[in-house]
């Protein structure tokens, strides 16, 4: 294969995660060819609704996540109840002082439009509707997608791709060699956006467990814009939408819940069976899959499309800094090590909700009904309570990026809705900093490349002779007391006036190193950058 792809990259499907994916790669200056077999764009229902925190400051290094944030609807409060008891309301604690809501919910549609529209003002991006991907021709020099068009048969040559392709890319997944094992969930969940001005409900996520309108079955109640809010119901296997729809019993079940005289607009509604499966590979070659492609999860704790913004990040850095020469193409093993965890870690929290929801046998049926009896009581039965781990930044600590540190050890799963501290692996904690003068936030700098914060004993010459020593990546390095007058930073990371906090582009801590020995600090900047990484890496299953 002759080498004209020019170190283009090729997105393979345009929803968001391949918007997303798409904007990250061209902010590193990478083109990309951003592929879909739709003839447009076609905004069905509100789907995927809930973006966390942390996925909207991705979108702001892309020019969107502020607008997303403010057409929202903000909500930091998620109760629980047991019929009609409260039983707990989940905090959302922030180690920093981030910009952004722990939530904002929007539908899919909206949140694509916002991202389409940033995509058409960047050059680097082309995309390309009516193209039905049918194969992948790959070697050492590079990639051939081999694609259906109106006009044809046509071939794309690029230097990588991403599959973004969705859930329904069993095809593509097969022609890969991919397995995609799992698990499939019997119960059935009926999905209805209405239009309605319900009072007291609307910045507030609630989810009942066996409400008087859903007896022995759960609902969810989620906020939305424009005064909808989107209603999830667990129903039976055989349940038959159309048939409901037609006898008046679907009325008649939003009625119970909002009430018999409250005005109403059905805006969408669907209904689904929710899937727990993995990929066995998310790198085949020169391509990387991502997002629902890759792995899918049942929605009870909004970690779908918030995980695939995380593989999107995860692939554009590393695609960028191998096409840049800035990393060997070893590091794209990291890729497939880092994101099968943190889908793997999604499987096990979001499993463990339907079997709680959903129990198989009498006994599990038993121990959830002792449970929820006990917890308006007992603090222990409601921690066993489990509505939906909601979604949150995975923790590379076990990572061949990270180094680990001894004095500040990961300390496991946190739990729900509390950040882990700041250690190597874990997401740097953002806020508001300054750097000559102007005012910025932390994870913005760190978004520019490899940055390194150190303390006021360490010596920023030194510092940067050892960083371009250790990598032709861009390095930004900043005293903590410089950025931020307040010590409020220096505060947050618990850091040293000896210690060098190296951070990725991501903005996850890599390393946390003691500048007494300096070989020790050039090791962790070339550990992050995927320097030392053997290849090929194999992940653990």
């Amino acid at each position: 294969m002759r080498n004209i792809h020019n170190g283009t990259v090729a997105v393979l499907g345009n929803g968001p995660v391949g918007q997303t994916t798409a904007l990250l790669l061209a902010r590193w200056g990478i083109r990309v060819i951003v592929l879909d077999a739709r003839p447009e764009r076609d905004p069905i229902g509100s789907k995927a609704i809930c973006q966390q925190r942390d996925v909207l400051e991705v979108w702001a290094a892309v020019g969107v996540g502020e607008q997303v944030a403010a057409e929202g609807v903000t909500w930091d409060t998620a109760s629980t109840f047991y019929r009609d008891e409260k039983l707990f309301t989940q905090p959302f604690v922030d180690n920093g002082r981030s910009a952004f809501p722990p939530f904002v919910n929007i539908s899919q549609a909206r949140t694509e439009q916002l991202l389409d529209e940033r995509i058409a003002e960047e050059p680097l991006i082309e995309v390309r509707w009516g193209h039905h991907v049918d194969g992948i021709d790959q070697d050492d020099a590079g990639v051939r997608v081999l694609c259906t068009t109106p006009d044809g048969p046509a071939v794309v040559p690029v230097a990588y791709a991403v599959a973004t392709m969705g859930a329904r890319a069993d095809g593509f997944r097969t022609h890969l060699g991919l397995d995609f094992a799992g698990r499939t969930f019997d119960d059935k969940f009926l999905i209805c956006d209405i239009k309605a001005d319900i009072p007291g409900w609307a910045h507030e996520r609630r989810f009942y467990f066996d409400p008087e309108w859903n007896p022995g079955r759960q609902v969810l109640i989620h906020p939305c814009p424009d005064s909808t809010f989107r209603i999830d119901w667990q129903v039976p296997g055989d349940y038959d939408l159309e048939a409901e729809t037609e006898s008046g019993a679907l009325d008649r079940r939003i009625r119970r819940i909002i009430g018999a005289e409250l005005p109403y607009e059905i805006v969408w509604k669907s209904v689904y069976r929710f899937h727990a499966r993995l990929v066995d590979r998310m790198r085949v070659g020169r391509v990387l899959v991502a997002g629902d492609c890759a792995h899918l999860v049942s929605p009870f704790g909004a970690r779908g499309l918030n995980s695939g913004v995380g593989d999107a990040e995860n692939a554009a850095w590393k695609l960028a800094f191998v096409l840049r020469g800035w990393a060997d193409e070893s590091l794209l093993d990291t890729y497939d090590l880092e994101r099968r965890a943190a889908a793997r870690e999604n499987i096990e929290v979001t499993s463990a909700t339907m079997d709680f929801l959903v129990p198989q046998t009498d006994e599990q049926r038993a121990h959830r009904l002792r449970i929820l009896e006990a917890a308006a009581d007992d603090a222990d039965a409601r921690a066993q309570v489990d509505s939906g781990r909601l979604a949150e930044p995975f923790w590379y600590a076990d990572s061949p990026l990270t180094t680990a540190d001894p004095a500040r050890p990961f300390a496991g799963r946190p739990a729900r809705g509390v950040a882990p501290q700041p250690v190597p692996g874990v997401l740097l904690p953002d806020m508001p900093v300054a750097v000559c003068g102007r005012a910025t936030r932390l994870r913005a700098l760190a978004r520019a490349g490899i940055l390194l914060l150190h303390g006021r004993d360490v010596d920023a010459t030194t510092l940067r002779t050892l960083a371009l020593d250790a990598t032709s990546a861009p390095v930004r390095i900043h005293a903590l007391d410089d950025i931020d007058a307040t010590g409020a930073l220096a505060e947050s990371l618990s850091a040293a006036a000896h210690e060098v906090w190296v951070v990725r582009p991501d903005a996850h801590i890599a390393a946390v190193v003691d500048t007494a020995d300096p070989a020790v600090l050039t090791d962790a900047i070339r550990t992050a950058t995927g320097r030392r990484v053997v290849a090929p890496l194999v992940a653990a299953v």
